[in-house]
């Protein structure tokens, strides 16, 4: 048994989650089983059970001390750790149960104690990536197999989706709503499960708006400009041909985002406090990101990232 412990809400965002869903996936379908430790939220804990995932909510402070307890109780034999960072104390804990850990984009005190840091999101020099090995960058993003299915290059710009996350944490739809006047497409705006607000002031006769949407791959082959956070999404459009312009939600996006802007699959568009409204310009060359996104972003990442985990599984 394989356990995936995580944090997903609506302060810190649900991206842990839909990528953990993905790894999961992708590990039962090598024939292990997956058990998942998260704390209580009550829209992610109803995707893993929607996905056939069982889970136990767990207090996450590193004060506790229920890993020990957890790991004998489940069988489990590899910890997996989506949380951004990670304490010492946690992961010394597992260790100390004699469990391999696997980390993901970690930055905290317990990255350098666990066997692998697979950092996808990660360009450049990075000091404070740690871990006993360190697996960064495009070619170590999971993303959903299910893209292979949509992948097209687009070459007029009919459709505009609008996609800021599962919870969109700061709000960032109703910031970028007005700068939408620019494009003279039909528009769609999809609230994740975890979207909190009041959204009846982003419906107009050019925008739709919906929620929860039951698969965002799907949603996305419907369209031929995405405008996105910085997180995995925008990877998950760019590999389907589906060029982006991305706004960051968080300081950590800022050089993903000009990382995918380098690619040549999107426009940057800067930090969601900061947004650089030029970038909303109807004036995109869409043939030619539709074609440089799935040139540079493709779809074995999640393949190289279970060779990882198997490697240090054992026997």
């Amino acid at each position: 048994m394989f356990a995936i412990c995580l944090e997903s809400s609506h302060a810190r965002g649900m991206g842990h989650l839909f990528r953990a869903l993905n790894l999961a996936d992708g590990i039962r379908t090598r024939g292990e089983q997956v058990y998942f430790f998260v704390n209580e939220h009550a829209p992610s804990l109803q995707l893993i059970q929607s996905r056939g995932y069982s889970a136990d909510i767990v207090d996450l402070d590193p004060a506790g001390d229920w890993e020990p307890k957890a790991i004998a109780s489940h069988g489990i034999d590899l910890w997996v750790n989506d949380r951004l960072d990670t304490s010492d104390l946690h992961v010394i804990r597992v260790r100390k149960s004699g469990v391999p850990v696997v980390t993901f984009d970690d930055r905290g005190t317990g990255a350098a104690l666990s066997d692998a840091n697979v950092a996808g999101l990660s360009f450049g020099e990075d000091p404070a990536l740690t871990g006993r090995r360190v697996f960064r960058g495009v070619d170590y993003i999971i993303l959903d197999p299910d893209i292979a299915k949509y992948r097209r290059q687009r070459t007029a710009l009919d459709s505009v989706l609008v996609t800021l996350g599962g919870a969109d944490t700061h709000g960032v739809t109703f910031k970028i709503a007005p700068l939408l006047q620019h494009f003279r497409a039909d528009i769609t705006i999809v609230l994740g499960p975890g979207f909190v607000g009041d959204s009846t002031s982003l419906t107009s006769p050019k925008a739709k708006v919906v929620r929860a949407v039951p698969s965002l791959i799907e949603e996305m082959a419907n369209h031929d400009l995405a405008i996105t956070g910085g997180g995995v999404t925008p990877f998950e459009a760019n590999a389907s041909g589906l060029p982006c312009i991305v706004v960051a939600n968080e300081r950590f996006e800022v050089p993903v985002g000009a990382a995918l802007q380098s690619m040549g699959g999107c426009r940057f568009a800067g930090y969601h406090e900061e947004i650089d409204r030029r970038k909303f310009d109807s004036n995109i060359p869409l043939a030619e990101m539709s074609r440089a996104g799935m040139d540079h972003v493709g779809l074995d990442g999640l393949e190289r990232v279970l060779d990882i985990i198997w490697g240090l599984k054992g026997p």
